[in-house]
């Protein structure tokens, strides 16, 4: 199996459940609050480790106890952290997370997450061999994560992005990206499948919600199902959908066997409240698959 190295946010999701949004100035009863581990970077580390991969993780914390429990999430499922840095005088990144019947909506502080370095990337790709696993996202400043995928890639490493939260800004960086795993939304905002081939990249990912996920290359595209649940919590499923296809990658299985696993680990995750807490077991994934 080849090593997964992940660059990304880590932030500690403050969670809570509202039967709407609220207007401005409206005060509404909300219910069910949580704390839970979360950040795109850490959930997708998280879903990595806890579901088989040999995983390590790059990003930023601040010298807090939110930083403290984001490492100890992480470190409970195998993730290596060494190159996780604390940073003083820097709150850790939150995230405030409104939970309406089902869907969540998000509003991100990204505290130590802008303190990633292009010496921290070299650093930690040091430990990168030919044919590792390179994943990142886009909630660290896009000039690192773009700088990160160019090292990745120099050094031999498939280079996989999962472009959220959207930004145009990473276009000029796909070229060093095999593939990408937008949703819809995201999709749109970097120009769509045709834009992305021509920068370079050879595999389009688009998730569909509950309608499944799209593979596309330059010679084809096709739709696949997802299994039906009914959904809790939608926090972290793109995670788990990218963790779990960064897994299956580096035990070499195809692109289509990688993203199924990914797609059913998702699935479940959407059954439970929170981020990380909700990522399912390798055991859990393939009870569901039999």
């Amino acid at each position: 199996m080849k090593n997964i190295f992940i660059v990304g946010s880590l932030n500690y999701d403050l969670v809570i459940n509202a039967p709407y949004m609220p207007k401005g100035g409206e005060t509404l009863k909300g219910s069910d609050f949580m704390t839970n581990a979360g950040g795109k970077g850490a959930n997708q580390a998280y879903a990595s480790g806890k579901l088989g991969g040999k995983t390590y993780m790059c990003g930023a914390v601040g010298n807090d106890s939110f930083g403290d429990a984001l490492l100890s999430s992480l470190g409970s499922v195998g993730v290596n952290t060494d190159s996780i840095k604390r940073v003083e005088g820097v709150s850790t990144g939150v995230a405030v997370i409104v939970v309406t019947e089902g869907e969540n909506r998000i509003i991100i502080d990204s505290g130590a997450n802008a303190c990633i370095t292009e010496d921290d990337i070299d650093a930690f790709l040091e430990k990168a061999n030919v044919g590792d696993i390179f994943l990142t996202q886009l909630e660290n400043p896009i000039n690192i994560v773009g700088y990160a995928l160019k090292k990745a890639k120099e050094k031999g490493l498939l280079v996989l992005l999962n472009p959220a939260p959207a930004n145009k800004d990473i276009v000029k960086y796909l070229k060093y990206v095999a593939i990408i795993t937008p949703n819809e939304t995201e999709l749109d905002i970097l120009g769509g499948k045709q834009t992305l081939f021509k920068e370079g990249i050879t595999t389009v990912i688009t998730t569909l919600g509950s309608k499944g996920y799209e593979i596309a290359t330059k010679e084809k595209a096709e739709i696949y199902p997802c299994i039906k649940v009914k959904a809790v919590d939608t926090t972290a499923a793109g995670d788990t959908a990218s963790g779990g296809l960064a897994v299956k990658l580096a035990e070499g299985k195809s692109v289509e066997e990688s993203i199924a696993f990914g797609s059913l680990a998702a699935s479940i995750a959407c059954t439970k409240r929170g981020a990380q807490m909700s990522v399912p077991s390798l055991e859990e994934v393939e009870y569901f698959k039999n």
